[in-house]
């Protein structure tokens, strides 16, 4: 790891956050809106959802991908979250007490977005306010190990239903479609490097048999909010695979890197629930949580993003020549 002094350098994970109790929910749906209130029916589905999978591990998941992370890089690791404790700001203040001045910033979000890693970097850079040089890893949906990962974890399960050549569902959480539209500059990347992650993935596993027209690719979970989100829908799909004839369909999510409740409630509880009233069954590979290839990503990122710094530690040092 490239040296920047003693002790002052650290890598900072950003993730969504999740509520820990069933009467934190309604705050926590007001940090995802921005203080805007959500209808009751709404706050009510989502505290129902909740209650069926008992309570989110997303955070206490992402501590343990920030605690092999440490043990790989041998540098403090910091977690901190949008939407719930442990805050942005509150996790980047507390770096700032402890006296480091540089850190690499991962978004536990591999495909670049505006409406997710935008305004992730926007709360760690102004809690930082120049007392921390970070290097912020804008997107990684194409790093080779986080194909690898998702690959090591869905072929075991596609080849065990190989009998039934089960086509493979890839999916990623939909955003609402103004969001994606942009109105000046460049188009939001997020849809396309989503479908890119699931066709790398994809191509891992065509060697074992599986073809172009084997796997698809939806976005799930979309919003009740009424706006118009991004498709096409889980459900759709499933209707459209279960019409062409198959009884099984192997659900791979490429967006999420643990359990949450998009996994265990949108997928476990809701997709396998409409699938089997239209006589289709879904099966789903383990989540990420703690692999060893994604904490070789994560660690691959983090030794890139400290060799950028150094280097530019490097050039502001370096005296200009006289003219």
């Amino acid at each position: 790891m490239p040296e920047l002094g003693p002790q002052r350098q650290a890598v900072l994970l950003l993730a969504h956050g999740t509520p820990e109790s069933l009467d934190q929910i309604p705050e926590y749906l007001r940090n995802i809106t921005g203080g805007r209130p959500m209808p009751e029916s709404v706050v009510a589905e989502i505290r129902h959802r909740y209650s069926l999978i008992g309570s989110s591990p997303l955070t206490e998941l992402t501590l343990e991908q920030g605690r092999l992370l440490s043990q790989a890089v041998d540098l403090p690791v910091y977690v901190g979250m949008r939407n719930w404790n442990p805050y942005i700001g509150d996790v980047v203040r507390q770096m700032r007490a402890d006296g480091i001045t540089s850190a690499v910033v991962i978004c536990l979000a591999p495909q670049n977005s505006r409406t997710s890693v935008g305004l992730y970097r926007r709360a760690a850079f102004a809690e930082a306010a120049g007392a921390i040089e970070m290097d912020f890893i804008e997107g990684w949906a194409d790093h080779p190990l986080l194909a690898q990962a998702f690959a090591e974890r869905l072929q075991p399960v596609w080849q065990n239903l190989s009998a039934r050549m089960p086509p493979v569902l890839f999916t990623a959480h939909s955003v609402p479609c103004r969001t994606i539209q942009a109105s000046e500059g460049p188009a939001d990347p997020y849809p396309v490097e989503a479908k890119r992650t699931a066709a790398n993935v994809a191509a891992l596993l065509a060697p074992l048999g599986l073809t172009p027209d084997g796997w698809f690719f939806a976005f799930q979970s979309q919003g009740m909010s009424g706006a118009t989100w991004i498709g096409p829908t889980v459900e759709d799909t499933l209707r459209a695979l279960r019409q062409q004839g198959h009884s099984a369909v192997v659900i791979q999510p490429i967006g999420f890197l643990c359990d949450h409740v998009e996994i265990l409630y949108d997928i476990d509880i809701g997709f396998r629930d409409f699938a089997a009233r239209i006589g289709l069954e879904v099966v789903r590979p383990q989540s990420l949580n703690d692999s060893a290839l994604l904490t070789a990503a994560l660690e691959d990122l983090a030794r890139k993003g400290f060799a950028r710094l150094a280097a530019k530690a490097a050039s502001l040092s370096t005296p200009v020549a006289a003219l």
